[in-house]
């Protein structure tokens, strides 16, 4: 906690006052994140320059990726550092809303027999388990990139 308090230079009252645990901390900055992203999706102002296709969905996916890139919130040091299993939860639980908002719940897709909760558990741990792979492979591909081979992979099951 100390070297969060010194990073972010304030006093560990001030830190206090906002954030009891760092648990809280991750949680806040997931909420952050993550809200920032969707709400982007929704509104699609601020896509960091990706075009949109009018036969995909909005490359909200593209998106998270392109933050993970650019390292926003230091989120390599979150997924790399002690608290790892803390951040790739809260991580896994709000893809969980932007799986089901993105591919789940929109009017074109087909049916499946397959339950949606199901769908949704795959396609977010199938995403998370992609980012760990791009990040131990030392990011080679581009967010498009990564971005296209995950969507080749989900969309045949949606």
């Amino acid at each position: 906690m100390q070297e969060i308090i010194d990073e972010a230079d304030v006093g560990r009252t001030t830190f206090y006052a906002h954030f009891e645990t760092k648990d809280d901390l991750l949680r806040a900055l997931c909420e952050e994140l993550f809200g920032h992203i969707i709400d982007s999706a929704m509104d699609c102002t601020h896509t960091h320059g990706l075009s949109m296709d009018g036969n995909t969905p909005e490359p909200v996916f593209c998106h998270l990726l392109q933050h993970l890139q650019e390292n926003d919130y230091n989120i390599l040091g979150l997924l790399s550092g002690e608290s790892s299993e803390i951040f790739m939860r809260y991580f896994k639980d709000s893809l969980n809303g932007l799986v089901y908002t993105q591919f789940i719940d929109r009017p074109d897709r087909k049916r499946t027999e397959l339950p949606d909760d199901f769908l949704v558990n795959h396609i977010s741990g199938s995403f998370v388990e992609m980012v760990q792979w791009w990040i131990k492979g030392h990011m080679k591909q581009t967010p498009v990139e990564l971005d296209r081979y995950f969507r080749a992979v989900i969309e045949p099951i949606l």
